[in-house]
């Protein structure tokens, strides 16, 4: 049995494979979508970020030092807090706009990434970088989305629903039942894209995790094991993470007289409008 062998890829090779973005563009400007401009620059915004945490983490690997550790993972939720916040229509007033979302996913993510490094890896340093930062990015990925799907259905919805919800206030209802539908339609939506992964793993797509550890030579049975560890992670900090964020949000949108409060909330502008 021959070894497998690592394939390098090329400068070249990256500028080629960035061809498939310009479907992208055709397709905006031949539909007139008005993305391009969103596309060109967030294209470059994913080079200068992948191509500048390549060397930071070769760096913070070669240190193993924790407090290296703790300062990019910090840095890593607090730009998943500013995308949170970014990506809403309506957005909570005040510090709850961003702390909401970020204070969310540190605890959550944080959680799932200790427990999974510390209790199930156990890795010796436990808090070696190597393995700490990228699981903590897989969960801060999928979380992001979640929270951010989740708070962004409930605040559009409650505008959107004003009416209905005030007048079942006004009959007597407290704001737990009143906006009970909508937070469950919330939750949903939230928790939907990590169900659809799940159910997608394996037959539809090879996760990203599995896909890289195959082609850097990994045994796929092994490679199979740590997605499963990596997807169950996700779930439940996915889960966790929408729940806690969008309950919160419903809480502070109402009162403790059980009004609806709307003034809570300003409008935004999307992100690629």
């Amino acid at each position: 049995m021959t070894a497998t062998t690592y394939i390098g890829l090329t400068f070249l090779d990256l500028i080629l494979s960035a061809g498939f973005v310009f479907i992208s563009g055709i397709i905006s400007l031949g539909f007139r979508l008005g993305l391009e401009r969103t596309l060109l620059l967030n294209s470059l915004r994913m080079v200068v970020q992948l191509g500048a945490i390549g060397f930071v983490l070769k760096f913070i690997f070669a240190q193993t030092s924790p407090l290296w550790t703790v300062a990019l993972g910090l840095i890593m939720v607090l730009v998943a807090g500013r995308e949170v916040m970014a990506r809403q229509t309506v957005r909570l007033k005040g510090w709850w706009s961003y702390g909401l979302g970020t204070g969310t996913m540190l605890f959550t993510c944080l959680l799932a990434t200790l427990f999974g490094v510390g209790v199930i890896i156990g890795p010796e340093p436990w808090y070696a970088p190597r393995y700490i930062l990228p699981i903590l990015g897989m969960m801060l990925g999928n979380t992001m989305t979640g929270i951010s799907l989740g708070l962004d259905n409930l605040t559009t919805v409650v505008v959107r629903e004003k009416s209905a919800i005030e007048a079942r206030l006004a009959l007597g209802e407290t704001r737990t039942v009143s906006l009970g539908p909508t937070v469950r339609q919330a939750l949903r939506t939230g928790m939907l894209p990590i169900i659809n992964a799940m159910a997608a793993s394996g037959i539809v797509a090879l996760p990203g995790m599995m896909t890289g550890q195959i082609l850097s030579g990994v045994d796929p049975v092994e490679a199979t094991k740590y997605q499963l560890f990596i997807m169950f992670l996700i779930a439940g900090s996915t889960a966790l993470g929408v729940c806690l964020a969008v309950i919160s949000a419903a809480w502070f949108i109402t009162d403790n007289r059980h009004r609806l409060r709307l003034d809570r909330l300003r409008a935004s502008r999307l992100i690629g409008q």
